[in-house]
């Protein structure tokens, strides 16, 4: 698979404070990268540069087999950036902010068959200030593809919306990558990366802390799955403590938790029903990215 973005030993300083400290990285091209951290770790920063806004202090970024800083004329032609702090006048018009981006650019995409993907031909005369969070953040997809880019940056894009409306945009982004398109999504929602990342960085005080698919960094903490249910106190659990790979199996009163490693959702759930036991509340409860990232940092994720 084709790299698309290449960067070493990025580091970026004001003065004596570092902001980015010897990061390293590649991406791929056609997959959802995720860069993860809590606010003021770098992720901003790292992107900014990459995408050729800031300098770096030191190291070397390759997009698309460009220099970010000596070619970004070039460059800006194949990317498509949706920054954390985006924003447009009050009173312009959806249909109208479409078409200002779309001459920025020599090949545009067409505003109307964006307008139509994206769920906007609706609001197509809307002022920007009357669109609700979620079509706000469509918008912002919509520009950020109307130069049809290799590859698009979208940074914090579901901060300050409501569950629904965030899972609505997952949606979105996947469909960005099913056309083709290269994504780099910066988030400090790890249940966002999780759901969406081929693979992801995390970042905490401006250095790569750890770098995978999110299914081998959950992995990587050989944390025990924990089966949980209610069974009453006069039947026994003879039938679970010897069951393969369970390690323990506790009780407190009705409740009881299983722990083990593998299938041990499957396992218990066979042996319960062999002796026509079917618990209304048998739930499994894993290891996630955000037990990745308290491992990894000693501290929860800050907002």
């Amino acid at each position: 698979m084709d790299t698309v973005i290449e960067v070493e030993h990025l580091r970026k300083t004001y003065g004596s404070t570092v902001a980015v400290e010897d990061i390293s990285f590649t991406v791929r091209a056609g997959e959802i990268f995720g860069i993860v951290g809590p606010n003021g770790a770098g992720k901003t920063t790292t992107i900014e540069c990459i995408v050729g806004l800031r300098k770096p202090t030191a190291g070397v970024i390759r997009v698309l087999g460009m220099d970010p800083q000596r070619q970004s004329k070039e460059l800006r032609q194949r990317l498509g950036v949706q920054l954390q702090q985006a924003a447009l006048p009050d009173r312009i018009k959806v249909w109208e902010a479409l078409d200002l981006f779309a001459s920025f650019y020599d090949q545009p995409a067409d505003p109307a068959a964006l307008l139509e993907q994206w769920g906007l031909e609706e609001k197509r005369n809307t002022a920007f200030t009357n669109l609700s969070g979620g079509q706000k953040q469509r918008l912002f997809i919509a520009l950020s593809l109307i130069n049809n880019p290799d590859v698009v940056f979208l940074d914090e894009l579901t901060t300050g919306l409501d569950p629904q409306a965030r899972r609505a945009t997952w949606e979105l982004i996947s469909d960005i990558r099913r056309r083709g398109t290269t994504v780099i999504l910066v988030t400090h929602f790890m249940e966002e990366a999780e759901r969406l990342c081929d693979r992801l960085a995390i970042i905490d005080h401006g250095r790569l802390i750890a770098l995978d698919t999110p299914q081998q960094l959950i992995a990587g903490l050989h944390q025990e799955t924990c089966v949980r249910f209610t069974l009453p106190k006069e039947i026994s659990l003879d039938i679970l403590e010897k069951l393969p790979h369970v390690n323990r199996v506790l009780r407190q009163g009705d409740e009881v938790a299983v722990y083990g490693s593998g299938p041990v959702m499957a396992h218990v759930a066979g042996a319960l029903a062999s002796h026509d036991i079917v618990p209304a509340d048998l739930r499994s409860q894993q290891a996630t990215l955000e037990d990745v990232f308290l491992k990894l940092t000693g501290h929860a994720m800050r907002e």
